[in-house]
């Protein structure tokens, strides 16, 4: 089995794994390989913002969501350029 070293550790980020680690019952090494196992091994998603957002609100009903009536708000809405 291999091993990784990690240089330049912020304080804050390993004090938060060390804590991270107890709460779990392990220890600093086996908390980040574990962090790192799911990082590693989770589907990667290869769908672009729009789609995961269609994903998301796909199976809302459109009858839920009316479209408002338009009102016309000052002299014109148009661009004078």
């Amino acid at each position: 089995m291999s091993s990784l070293t990690i240089h330049n550790l912020d304080d804050e980020l390993k004090a938060r794994l060390r804590l991270q680690a107890a709460q779990h019952g392990r220890s600093m090494e086996h908390e980040a390989l574990e962090i790192l196992r799911l990082a590693v091994l989770a589907p990667s998603s290869d769908l672009g913002l729009a789609k995961r957002i269609h994903q998301r609100f796909a199976a809302l009903d459109v009858q839920e969501l009316p479209i408002p009536k338009r009102r016309k708000f000052g002299k014109s809405t148009r661009s004078p350029w």
